[in-house]
């Protein structure tokens, strides 16, 4: 660690929360054990820094894993969050602005024709597998190996992100029954598709997937793999869901659906959607949609979906998000800046690195090949990317701490935190090299 960053609060704060918190923080990722740290407790943040409890100062990566595209706490998503304060914190009843807020979401995704909001992305996956089982009459879902779609039962079959953290790629404490109906294939094999379809597609309900996975890191989908789950799940009567609550408003205001043309039944958000409070939603056609109580006899419920601040903060979000197209072509060009210089510095460091990229999500990883999928994102240079974390962290960079996540860029960030973010890349490359 840089001796002029100080992290003696932060690990006292650690200290005393390891007494009250498995494992001293409330999602693992945060627990900094994959890059051989301690947690840095946040203070505040504002456009493109963090300050932690010690005074240190960062460039923010993280964004709230996504949510921080317009930078942290944003004026105007501020003033209108505070303003809805006032009024009062929550209702547990019917308000304008949860219309407000879904009129904007089917104004971006020409797929949702109806939609539900909800507390969380896991709210919304776990409510759109629930549905489409209750749509179709199957029971089997299908799924991919590291797309992480939250931590419902179904989900943490080999699941990513922070258990892939772990090393750990199961959940304790998951029903064998539930094991049985999920089926979890390699992200980016249509051929697998095809072949499980074939044997088990009378049983399969729906197939989930991050159409650009983000939790294995950022991992596109190669050439024609989203067009043949399209047709696979059209032809054995089984829905496509698409877990967009990454994507969705990041990569461009109608989400990875919009830049791949491909139409799935029901997508799942969060996110942005929120403004940076807590929000899911999922929606998709009117015929799915109408089987949700109180319409239909599929339950689902929730005191405080829906609820005045987030739907306030998700409202500001997205109308400065639709405003311009300007915002996503200025995000793709400062990201694509960032990480083609990246590649350049680590050539001239003779590194073996592979960088992948999509408007403004990054991955940088420590791998000779490209990373397609899940196991070849287990095989990168793990230690490598731990001492590569440790090196920035100490610089004032926070990335991601896991090698299984992805990089956000926010419309705060300036050509001289990008410039002082390369000066970073280039000194951890150096000394990386000499071990």
């Amino acid at each position: 660690m840089n001796p002029q960053f100080s992290h003696k609060k932060s690990r006292l704060l650690y200290n005393q929360s390891i007494r009250c918190l498995p494992g001293g923080v409330n999602s693992p990722v945060r627990a900094f054990k994959a890059v051989g740290e301690i947690p840095v407790f946040i203070g505040r943040a504002k456009g493109a820094y963090l300050y932690d409890v010690d005074g240190n100062k960062y460039i923010d990566y993280v964004g709230s894993w996504g949510p921080a595209i317009l930078g942290h706490s944003h004026p105007q998503v501020v003033k209108k969050v505070q303003a809805a304060a006032v009024k009062g914190l929550s209702f547990g009843a019917a308000t304008e602005l949860e219309l407000i807020l879904a009129r904007l979401i089917k104004k971006a995704f020409s797929s949702i024709k109806k939609l539900r909001l909800v507390n969380s992305g896991t709210e919304a996956t776990m409510s759109a597998v629930r549905l489409a089982r209750a749509y179709t009459g199957k029971a089997k879902i299908v799924k991919f190996n590291g797309c992480y779609h939250g931590h419902g039962d179904s989900f943490l079959i080999k699941a990513g992100s922070g258990s892939a953290t772990f090393g750990v790629p199961d959940s304790a404490g998951i029903s064998p029954n539930v094991v049985k109906d999920t089926i979890s294939l390699p992200f980016n094999n249509p051929d697998e598709v095809i072949k499980i379809f074939k044997r088990k597609g009378r049983e399969i309900a729906a197939l989930i997937v991050e159409p650009v996975a983000g939790n294995m890191g950022l991992v596109l989908p190669e050439s024609g793999f989203l067009k043949t789950l399209r047709e696979v799940t059209q032809h054995y009567k089984a829905l496509l869901i698409f877990d967009e609550v990454i994507t969705g408003f990041r990569i461009c205001f109608g989400g990875a659906q919009h830049i791949y043309q491909i139409t799935p039944d029901i997508t799942c958000l969060g996110k942005i959607v929120g403004g940076g409070l807590p929000i899911g939603a999922y929606g998709g056609k009117e015929e799915i949609m109408e089987l949700i109580s109180p319409q239909g006899p599929v339950y689902q419920a929730g005191t405080l979906s829906g609820n005045p601040l987030a739907t306030t903060a998700g409202i500001a979000n997205l109308k400065i998000l639709s405003q311009s197209n300007k915002i996503y072509k200025q995000l793709n060009i400062t990201t694509k800046a960032l990480c083609e210089e990246i590649k350049e510095i680590a050539v001239r460091r003779n590194m073996s690195l592979n960088l992948s990229q999509l408007g403004s999500m990054f991955t940088l990883f420590f791998s000779k090949k490209k990373v397609t999928n899940y196991q070849e994102a287990r095989k990168c240079n793990l230690k490598m990317f731990a001492r590569y974390f440790r090196v920035m962290l100490s610089e004032g960079i926070y990335l991601p701490p896991s090698q299984f996540e992805t990089n956000f860029v926010s419309m705060a960030h300036t050509k001289r935190d990008v410039a002082k973010t390369l000066e970073a890349a280039d000194k951890a490359l150096r000394l990386l090299k000499r071990k």
